[in-house]
């Protein structure tokens, strides 16, 4: 794709100099009778002009029908993610042949470095559109169609994302987070993800008052906890929350400070989120977050 952009550009680049030139020889000419230069001369030229320019369009289209040719060319991955787009989250499935190595999150995945990733994509709702501009082009979810992405970072960093395509009143705060980490490093997040959730010990009092005040306020109507709670999928997977740097799809850092004005009120943060606010008392909001703060 790069070297098709090159080209692009480059064609671009003569078909311009071609015409700045017609219009250049054009003025400078002596002029003869306009009569005569009408009948021949710019006859003469607007045929040049053209039959070079449709020359340079056919020289780009058929190269560009070689890249678009090898594009469906299947390449070998060893990953897939299914992500899907939700008003106003992203859900990111890792899938695997074996279904214990299968996992979920939410708002930042994790790729290795220097491997292609193929991103499986759909829209839970409305027309979504995954943009990760240091990795891939722009790719519409839309509902009912789904479309599949091939991803791969060659440098170890962080990759901001974003919904590129109207989705709603918080359309600009459905951002995605793509870490890409060295395949060891990946491989020991892939194998943290994999486990259920930290279970509070029977010393933490704390934490464990907050997984009752988690259960008791249903929050598993919309999140899962593995190990705690399953099959809720309306919200974010939590079970390894504290592992991720921001919270409400990239809008707020993931901050005890900051996830406890978010459980008691989304909206002060994300107007227009789904998620309702929570009127826990003090002691209740702190153990919820205590709780939720250890699930890494």
């Amino acid at each position: 794709m790069r070297a098709l952009w090159w080209w692009m550009l480059g064609a671009a680049v003569v078909v311009y100099l071609v015409v700045i030139g017609t219009l250049i020889g054009a003025a400078v000419r002596a002029p003869r009778s306009r009569e005569a230069m009408a009948a021949r001369s710019t006859t003469r030229w607007v045929a040049a002009v053209a039959g070079s320019t449709m020359c340079v369009v056919a020289a780009v289209l058929a190269y560009t029908l070689r890249v678009v040719d090898l594009l469906r060319d299947p390449v070998t991955t060893s990953m897939t993610i299914a992500i899907t787009g939700h008003q106003w989250w992203w859900e990111a499935v890792y899938d695997d042949a074996d279904p214990n190595n299968r996992f979920t999150t939410a708002n930042e995945i994790h790729v290795p470095v220097g491997q292609p990733v193929a991103i499986a994509l759909r829209s839970a709702d409305v027309i979504h559109s995954f943009w990760v501009p240091s990795l891939a082009g722009k790719r519409d979810l839309t509902p009912g169609h789904p479309s599949r992405l091939l991803i791969q970072a060659d440098t170890p960093g962080v990759y901001r994302g974003q919904c590129s395509q109207f989705c709603g009143l918080q359309h600009a705060h459905m951002a995605l987070v793509v870490v890409a980490d060295a395949p060891e490093r990946f491989a020991e997040w892939a194998s943290e993800q994999r486990r259920a959730a930290n279970a509070p010990s029977a010393a933490d009092s704390l934490r464990a008052r907050g997984k009752t005040v988690f259960v008791a306020a249903r929050c598993g109507t919309c999140h899962t906890i593995d190990g705690v709670i399953s099959l809720a999928a309306f919200g974010p997977n939590l079970t390894h929350l504290a592992s991720r740097a921001t919270i409400a799809a990239a809008t707020l850092t993931n901050t005890p400070e900051h996830l406890a004005a978010w459980v008691r009120d989304p909206q002060s943060a994300k107007r227009g989120a789904t998620m309702p606010p929570n009127p826990l008392n003090a002691a209740d909001l702190e153990a919820l977050v205590a709780y939720l703060g250890a699930l890494k």
